[in-house]
């Protein structure tokens, strides 16, 4: 399942990593975190199933593996399992 709802960890991991994505820090606290993955549209996934068909609706991801889709700077790894989606 995907969703818009952004809990506590999905907004303090994309906070602790937001250098993943982007070259210098977008937010510096967690309430502008926030603001900004509510504003970009940042989905939660709770697999990498749902990753890859919530990726495939919204860009080419034809002929890329799991393993890369997993690697890539928009895809945060939840330490709960789920996946957090910034585009950027």
């Amino acid at each position: 399942m995907t969703t818009n709802e952004l809990d506590d960890l999905a907004v303090q991991t994309f906070l602790d990593h937001q250098d993943q994505l982007f070259p210098e820090p977008v937010a510096e606290t967690f309430e502008d975190a926030q603001i900004f993955l509510e504003d970009c549209f940042a989905v939660v996934c709770d697999g990498i199933d749902d990753v890859m068909d919530y990726l495939e609706e919204t860009m080419d991801i034809d002929g890329m593996s799991e393993e890369e889709i997993v690697d890539s700077p928009e895809v945060f790894s939840l330490e709960d399992g789920r996946y957090l989606v910034v585009e950027g």
